[in-house]
Order: C-alpha cells, then sequence, then structure tokens
C-alpha cells in the first residue's frame, strides 16, 4: 500500500526548490491551507471556481490558472495526483479557456450574437499534447482555427473572413498577453495550412482541401493526435471525420514514413546541445527523450492506423498498449517505452514547476539542477542523472531501431541519360543474360519499355528513380521464378495495376524481405499475384505483425469487420468489408505458401472468415431492407451452409453453397411487413435474400467477394429462393432426393436467431436419423456418383478432388454410411470419417488419406489451379505444405491414399473403381 502524502514535507519542497510555487503559495493562504490540511479535491474545486464572478473573461481565466497551477503541483509533488489525471485536469483547462476564450472573442465584436456559443461556427482543434489530453504544466497549446462563413456571427459590414480573424486576433490576446494576472496559455498557431501565409482562422472547406491535396507528411502525424477541443465541437468534428482518410491511410504511405524519420533525425541534429544526457540535456528533444517515445508510438499508428482503427488513439501510453495488443510491437517494449515516458513527464513537470517555464532541458548550473532533482525525488544531480541517462538508453536503443528499418537501403546509383534507368556501366541485356534469363535480348527489350509512358505509375520522374533502384533486385528474383516468362508477365500486371508506384517501390526498396515474399508470390501463386495486381494496397498487410496470424474465432472476425466510423452507409460497409476479405484471403494464402500454417488451418480459418460475412452483411442486409420494408411481426431469416461451408473448410476457390430460410410463426408467409412499403411473407423473405446474395456477390468500386450458389434449396433452381421452416421440414421428409439429404449430412445453420438456429438443426437431425432401405440408398449413391463421374472428370492429375479415389468419393462413403447407421453425424468431413472409422464403419487410414487429399486441394487451389502439375520450382511448396519429404513422395502418398478409398468403396459399396494416376 502507498505511503500517505506528506503534506507539509511537500510545501516544504516546493517552498524551497520551487520559487513560482513558493509566490502562488503566499497568493493564496485560503489554498495553501487547503493543502496542507490534504484536502486536494476541495483545493482543485476551489480552483476551478476561482473566477466565478469576475465579469472580464481574461481574469477569471488567469486566476483560475494560478490556482490550478499550484493545486495540481502540489497534489503531484505529494503522490496524492497520478500523471493522468493532473495532465487530464490541464488539458481540461485548455478546453475552458478556449471555450471561454471564443465566446469572448466573439461577443466583444458582436454583442448581441444570439444562441449557444458552441453552434457558433467557430472551432478549436486541439493538436499535440492538448488534443492527447497530456497537456503539461508550462505547455503553449497548438489549435487550428476553423470557423463557418455562412454561421459565424457578425457585423452587417464584416466579410466572414476578416470577421475570422478578429476573433482568432482577440482569441490569442485574451489568453496570451501577460498581465498583472499572469497569462493563461501561450497560443502556436503554426500547425495550421500554410501558416507562412494563411490567415488566422480557415474556413472549413478551404483546411479539408488543404489537406486532401497538399498538406505534407508531419502534418499526418500532428493529426494522430488531434481533437474538437472548444468552441463548436460538433462542426470541429465534422470537421476531423472528414479529413480522416488524409490521417490515416489504407494504403501505406512509406515515403510519408520515411520522412516522419527524417524529420525526427533534423530535430536530433537541430537540437544537438541537448542530446547527451548531462546538464542542459532536453527532456523533450533529447537522444532517447519524450518526443522519440511519442514518435515511436506514432510511427507506428501511421504504418498500421489505417487498416486497423484500434490503434487511433491520441493518448502515448493507450496506443503503446494497442499496438502491442495488436501484436505490432512487443509487451515489454510497451512496458518500457511507456514507463519511461511517465517518468519523462513528471520529469517535466518538476522543471517547469520551478518558475513556470516553457523548458525541457535540464539546469547547468548545479544548485539549480540539485533543486530540480530534490523535486523529483533524487538526493543531488548526479542521482537525477544517472536515472535520466538509463531512461534515454532505453528509449533511444528501440527508437533507433525503428528509424533503422524505415531508412532506404540498397541503393543503386542512376544514369538517367539513357531514359530507361541503367545502372551506371552496365549493360541490361548482358545483366539479364547473368540472371539466367533465356532471352536476354528481347527481356531487355521490354524492361526498356517500362519507363516509356506504357505505365501510369512510372510517368513521373520520382517514381523513375524509386524504381530504379529496385530494379536489380526485382529483376535477379524474377529470374529465379520456376517460369519467369510467366512471373515477367505478372509482375508487368502488377505495375499496370498501380496508379501510383512510388510507395510500393520505397516499401520494397526498404524491406528486402518483402520484396523476396513478392517474387515469391509472382512466381509461384497465380491466384495471389493476379489479386495483388488488382489491389497494389494489399502489400500493406504484409508488414503486419498479425500478417502471418490466422484470424481468431467467427465472433471476432465479425466484430472487425462490423466495426463502422462516423458516417460510414451501407455502401460503404459493403466496401470496406470486400476490401477485409479480400486482404483475409491474400494474406491466408500467403501463409499457405510460405508453410506459416497448415493447410487445413487455412481452410478452416477461410471458412471462419466466410461465416462471419454471411453474419455481417445480413444483419445491414436486414437493417437496410427494414429502412423500407419493415419487418415481418416473430419472423426472421436464416442461413443454411452446406458443402465445404457447412463443413467449415473452405478453398480460395470455394463457392458459398447456401439455402435461406425463415423461421416464425406457421403463417408468417402470410404476414405482411410493417414497413411504409408492405410486402407479403414469403415475398419479403424471398427479395431479402436476393439482398444479402447481392451483399455476398455482388462486385463493388472495392472489388469482389463470394460466388453465391443457391441451387441446393428446395426444388432447385426453379423453385423459390427463401422458403419457410414449415415448408423446408416438409420438402426434405416427402419430396427430397437421396442427394439431398446427403447433401444435409455437411448442413450447418449459419446465420438466423438461436431459436430458429435450433429448429432447423432439429429438422436436419430428424432427417438424417430416418430409417432407411439400405439397398436403395446403396443404389442411389452408385448412381448419382457414376452421373458426377461422366459430367464433372478430373481436370488434372492433381485433382484430387474429382478422381476416383479422391475426396468426392470419400464424401459419397462417409455420408452412405451416415445416412445408413446415424453414426458420426458431424458437418466437417474429417471429424466424420473419424468418427465412423471409430465405429469401425470405415477402415482405419482413411481420416489420414481424407487429410492428405484434403490438404493437398487447399494448396493446389493456389499453386496449381487447373489440378496439373505446377512448375518444378513450385513443387517443393506442395511437398512441404501436405507434410512430406519429396515430390515423388508426395505422389506415392497421394496414389496410396486414393487406393485406400477405391478399396473401402469396393468393400462398402461392392463396385470397384479405376484408379488412374
Amino acid at each position: 500500500m502507498a505511503n500517505a502524502p506528506d503534506w507539509t514535507r511537500t510545501l516544504d519542497l516546493a517552498r524551497t526548490h520551487a520559487p513560482f510555487l513558493a509566490r502562488a503559495l503566499d497568493r493564496l493562504p485560503d489554498l495553501a491551507a487547503l493543502l496542507a490540511q490534504g484536502q486536494i479535491e476541495e483545493a482543485l474545486d476551489r480552483a476551478r471556481a476561482a473566477g466565478n464572478g469576475e465579469a472580464d473573461t481574461g481574469v477569471a481565466l488567469r486566476r483560475e490558472r494560478l490556482t490550478l497551477a499550484l493545486a495540481l503541483a502540489i497534489g503531484d509533488l505529494a503522490g496524492a495526483l497520478p500523471l493522468l489525471r493532473v495532465v487530464g485536469e490541464l488539458s481540461d483547462f485548455a478546453d475552458r479557456a478556449l471555450d471561454a476564450g471564443i465566446a469572448a472573442a466573439i461577443r466583444r465584436r458582436v454583442p448581441d450574437a444570439q444562441g449557444d456559443t458552441r453552434d457558433w461556427g467557430f472551432s478549436a482543434i486541439a493538436l499535440g499534447k492538448h488534443g492527447a489530453r497530456e497537456l503539461n504544466y508550462s505547455s503553449d497549446i497548438d489549435p487550428i482555427l476553423l470557423y463557418d462563413p455562412d454561421v459565424l456571427p457578425r457585423r452587417a459590414r464584416d466579410e466572414p473572413g476578416e470577421a475570422a480573424q478578429r476573433v482568432a486576433r482577440t482569441l490569442v490576446e485574451l489568453l496570451s498577453s501577460v498581465t498583472a494576472e499572469g497569462y493563461v496559455f501561450r497560443i502556436d498557431l503554426r500547425l495550421r495550412p500554410a501558416s507562412e501565409v494563411s490567415p488566422l482562422a480557415l474556413p472549413f472547406a478551404g483546411a479539408i482541401t488543404h489537406y486532401e491535396s497538399s498538406a505534407l507528411a508531419w502534418e499526418r502525424a500532428a493529426y494522430i493526435r488531434a481533437r474538437a477541443a472548444s468552441g463548436d465541437v460538433a462542426r470541429g468534428q465534422a470537421f476531423l471525420d472528414t479529413i480522416r482518410p488524409f490521417v490515416w491511410r489504407r494504403s501505406l504511405d512509406f515515403g510519408a514514413i520515411a520522412e516522419i524519420g527524417r524529420l525526427t533525425a533534423r530535430i536530433r541534429d537541430h537540437y544537438a546541445a541537448g542530446q547527451v544526457v548531462g546538464p542542459g540535456y532536453d527532456l523533450k528533444r533529447g537522444r532517447g527523450g519524450i518526443r522519440e517515445v511519442e514518435f515511436f508510438a506514432q510511427t507506428h499508428q501511421l504504418i498500421h492506423g489505417g487498416r486497423n482503427p484500434a490503434l487511433r488513439l491520441r493518448g502515448t501510453r493507450a496506443a503503446l498498449d494497442a499496438l502491442a495488443e495488436a501484436g505490432i510491437i512487443t509487451d515489454g517494449d510497451a512496458v518500457i517505452m511507456g514507463e519511461s515516458y511517465d517518468r519523462l513527464r513528471v520529469l517535466e513537470h518538476r522543471l517547469q514547476m520551478v518558475a513556470d517555464q516553457q523548458t525541457h532541458a535540464l539546469p547547468v548550473q548545479r544548485a539549480a539542477l540539485d533543486s530540480v532533482a530534490q523535486l523529483s525525488g533524487h538526493c543531488d544531480g548526479a542521482a537525477l542523472m544517472a536515472e535520466v541517462q538509463g531512461i534515454s538508453e532505453t528509449v533511444a536503443a528501440r527508437f533507433d531501431r525503428l528509424l533503422a528499418t524505415l531508412a532506404p537501403t540498397g541503393a543503386v546509383p542512376v544514369d538517367h541519360r539513357h531514359g530507361i534507368g541503367h545502372t551506371l556501366a552496365t549493360d541490361l541485356a548482358a545483366d539479364l543474360a547473368d540472371m539466367g534469363f533465356a532471352d536476354p535480348e528481347a527481356t531487355a527489350r521490354r524492361v526498356e519499355s517500362w519507363n516509356s509512358g506504357t505505365f501510369r505509375a512510372l510517368r513521373s520522374e520520382e517514381a523513375r528513380e524509386a524504381f530504379d533502384r529496385v530494379r536489380p533486385d526485382v529483376l535477379r528474383a524474377l529470374a529465379q521464378a520456376p517460369d519467369p516468362v510467366h512471373a515477367l508477365a505478372r509482375w508487368e500486371r502488377l505495375l499496370a495495376g498501380l496508379p501510383s508506384a512510388i510507395n510500393v517501390f520505397r516499401l520494397l526498396e526498404a524491406r528486402p524481405g518483402l520484396m523476396d515474399l513478392v517474387m515469391r508470390i509472382l512466381a509461384h501463386a497465380p491466384t495471389l499475384a493476379e489479386a495483388l495486381a488488382r489491389r497494389a494496397d494489399l502489400l500493406d498487410t504484409l508488414i503486419d505483425h498479425s500478417a502471418f496470424a490466422l484470424p481468431g474465432s467467427v465472433d471476432e472476425i465479425a466484430a472487425s469487420l462490423a466495426r463502422r466510423e462516423v458516417g460510414d452507409d451501407y455502401q460503404r460497409l459493403l466496401d470496406a468489408v470486400r476490401r477485409k476479405v479480400g486482404e483475409w484471403h491474400f494474406v491466408l494464402g500467403v501463409q499457405l505458401i510460405e508453410g506459416h500454417h497448415p493447410p487445413l488451418a487455412v481452410a478452416a480459418a477461410l471458412a471462419r472468415v466466410a461465416e462471419a460475412t454471411i453474419r455481417v452483411l445480413g444483419r445491414a442486409s436486414e437493417a437496410e431492407f427494414a429502412r423500407v420494408h419493415g419487418h415481418v411481426p416473430g419472423a426472421h431469416p436464416l442461413v443454411l451452409g452446406l458443402g465445404r461451408l457447412g463443413g467449415a473448410s473452405l478453398t480460395h476457390a470455394s463457392d458459398l453453397d447456401v439455402v435461406f430460410l425463415f423461421g416464425g410463426p406457421d403463417d408468417a408467409y402470410a404476414r405482411e411487413s410493417d414497413g411504409a412499403r408492405p410486402l407479403g411473407g414469403t415475398l419479403y423473405f424471398n427479395r431479402l435474400a436476393q439482398r444479402m446474395i447481392a451483399a455476398l456477390s455482388v462486385p463493388t468500386a472495392a472489388g469482389a467477394l463470394y460466388e453465391v450458389d443457391t441451387r441446393l434449396r428446395p426444388s432447385g433452381a426453379q423453385g423459390p429462393i427463401a422458403v419457410s421452416l414449415e415448408s423446408f421440414a416438409r420438402y426434405q421428409a416427402h419430396d427430397a432426393w437421396t442427394w439431398e439429404h446427403m447433401a444435409l449430412c455437411r448442413a450447418r445453420p449459419l446465420y438466423g436467431t438461436p431459436e430458429d438456429c435450433a429448429a432447423l438443426a432439429d429438422i436436419i437431425a430428424r432427417v438424417l436419423r430416418r430409417t432407411r432401405d439400405g439397398a436403395v440408398l446403396r443404389a442411389d449413391v452408385l448412381a448419382m456418383r457414376a452421373e458426377m463421374a461422366r459430367h464433372k472428370p478430373a481436370k488434372g492429375p492433381l485433382d484430387v478432388k474429382l478422381a476416383r479415389g479422391g475426396l468426392v468419393d470419400l464424401e459419397f462413403l462417409a455420408h452412405y454410411l451416415q445416412l445408413r447407421d446415424h453414426v458420426a453425424l458431424e458437418p466437417d468431413l474429417g471429424a466424420a470419417i473419424s468418427g465412423l472409422e471409430a465405429a469401425g464403419l470405415l477402415p482405419a487410414g482413411l481420416r489420414a488419406a481424407h487429410d492428405l487429399m484434403a490438404s493437398l486441394l487447399v494448396v493446389v487451389r493456389l499453386v496449381a489451379p487447373d489440378g496439373k502439375f505446377p512448375p518444378e520450382a513450385s513443387r517443393a511448396i506442395v511437398v512441404r505444405a501436405c507434410g512430406l519429404a519429396d515430390w515423388q513422395s508426395l505422389l506415392d502418398a497421394v496414389a496410396h491414399a486414393r487406393h485406400r478409398v477405391g478399396e473401402a468403396w469396393a468393400r462398402i459399396l461392392g463396385e470397384e473403381l479405376e484408379i488412374t494416376a
């Protein structure tokens, strides 16, 4: 338990070592008496009310500021107020002061202004520590002042711009001028757009145009901590919502990130005198100081926050914790950097409370340094220096590592006289021949054409220079591809799809490992290469620490997909879901070819993503549909997953096999919805199903999502898209074919109310447990499989799905036994086979055969989507994914698995299968 504050000792310490606090204690004896008694909350209340009754806003605010500074300083020194409380109180006062100052400035010009001051169209956007609610004792504030010319109160003869500038000038004077009462805050308006030429207050529209078109990299970093703090907060927040895409870019702007690193390096150079720990060390700007912790957090936020809204936090400690939670930095780094930051901020406060000066540099004179040390809990300046030295080294080491990752490496001198970016003193064709290209002259002409203006991404000089630095590595990687010609074509498709490539080239230059990975994608995974050509921003997904982690549960994925931001609507949600699902599909494919997870784990993850997508878009479609048509009382939609979706194991090429149903009372089909445009129950749920199908399948500006197959619904393609639970049960009991009951073996309710899903599961269970004529069932199974074999033969030697003895035959065997014996009624085919083996109905070893062929199917959908043998260099990927030693071992294992299935087929169904290679 912490020791109780020693208020007498604290006051003595303040009087001895902090002249500003000593003067304030003498000037405010009533407050000093409260503090001596340890009544800190009462003292804070007294401070907030210090300006009450004073007609002059400037005087009132100065009195509040002085009393608040004293109360907070003594509470801080006594250990009664934690850092977050102190900086929060200071930031809240800054909000109140700006609020009061804006109102006073407007009323000084327009005394009869009507209405609420918070609806007068003049906003203060807080930046920096004020925006983060981390303001220090003697900090200036850096607001951006914005106004709405149509709303701002003004005199009849005033132009809106002139009126806004008068308000801004009055506000600055009111808060920052030093009077007999002191000052309120120093105001620095230099962070506003184009501050050297722009007026003090800008119209909202003009500021938006600046940030959308010509803002600099450091301005993005500044807006990480931006907050609509005072004045017309609602309009200020709307402004921040509008420029959010400028701050939080989904596509990584690596040039901007590098600029942040260069900015920090320039700060270190500029404040060289305060870099080394010792007297004069700058706690804020020095090496390993406060700013480096802030930049450490903000740089990671800029890189990852566009794609992960959970990282868009203003507070430094909160940001570090969120980065660790996301796996972007280690838990240890988050704790070390966070605790270092807090301690540096406390030391900064001790320094500033000495004389109420905006200083960050430790004193040079020994006596002054000892005073700061005493306020900081040390015996002398040497002990303080030792603590600061340790903190600085700890912070600087981590920040230096970050800077190293941001600095471009491996730059190649470029000769632009040829207009094609030759490296100095080399001949391109000769280089290509050395790299191993089969036709180096033709390839050289092709490469040289890239800079001819054919590709939009390479039309600017800056883009060509960035590309020249990575081109040798790109060409070497392409030359090592199993099929260089096809890899080169995929690279060109990637180039053609890039509206701008500067950031991509800088990213590849700075991340050699990423370059290697991209080239492996182009070389070995045509499906992923095509996705990358369509969406170059998918490269950003490979920067995240989470790129090689499997997505979490369906609930976690759904929560991520459903996260909406201010202003998002239905169409934006569709776009956002398509982008995020596309990213998951891409990174799961990369995980597969890189061998980070087994194919069946990737297949299960793909299924979780699909199920979460159905859940999120189902809810959104329901809500959007209900806006016009209302709801059918007591009735709700359901989605039943079948096939690989029902079995929770998808590939990158899988469709979604679904059946749409609706539950509720027996007469739900006849009830009418309660919206502005009512529909009868059956029509309502059929149109809602069409809306849900469109949400899942129709391409938007963000791309495509899934192919949805509803042909397994009752009565097939000729029947209605959605039927009632009662109708579904009746159809399955009296009219369904055997193959439809087989399909129910892998059926799983995916969307609907818990009650309706339970009712649907009960219907399916009753169907599957029906007593059947074994001979009729066997004849149906054999007839259906023969029909499928005639119309859907295997596409190639690796098509282990349709080849005889493959996965379809194994699935038919399992479903036959499940329906006949009512055993292992699991939608997961692998689990069902294990259950049938355990019951003695299938021979041992078929689960292993299933897992091998299912794993092969998942990986060849990426590496060899045509089912044929992949190029020789790509075979290692397939072999590794399937857990075999080499290609021949894989072929032998697959042949053995298929023969095991064929033997089981013959023994159980009495039909010999012809198993061909």
